[in-house]
């Protein structure tokens, strides 16, 4: 059990590394989901589940929600159909500067 506990205590130094290095928004925060999943993981192991519950909810639900919100207002998360129309107008610009 312990070895456990000291696994998770791992992931959770190496989910707040790989959230501070991370350039891609949309990846940090589902590494900070993952994160707040775990530390709920260990306040059930530390026998406190009205903070794990309190955990899993505000951390890994309504703030990563909010954070999409976010992401998607400020057009950080675009369309697929919208990024492809952007490459196919890049293209079709090309193709008329090139005389083509």
């Amino acid at each position: 059990m312990e070895a456990f506990r000291f696994i998770l205590l791992a992931f959770l130094v190496v989910c707040a590394v790989s959230v501070s290095l991370s350039k891609d928004l949309l990846n940090s925060i589902l590494i900070y989901m993952s994160y707040s999943l775990v530390a709920s993981v260990i306040w059930i192991l530390l026998e406190s589940p009205d903070l794990a519950i309190t955990e899993a909810a505000v951390g890994a639900g309504i703030t990563s929600v909010l954070f999409f919100i976010t992401l998607k207002k400020i057009h950080a998360i675009m369309k697929k159909d919208e990024s492809e129309g952007e490459e196919e107008r890049t293209d079709e610009q090309k193709k008329i500067g090139t005389g083509v």
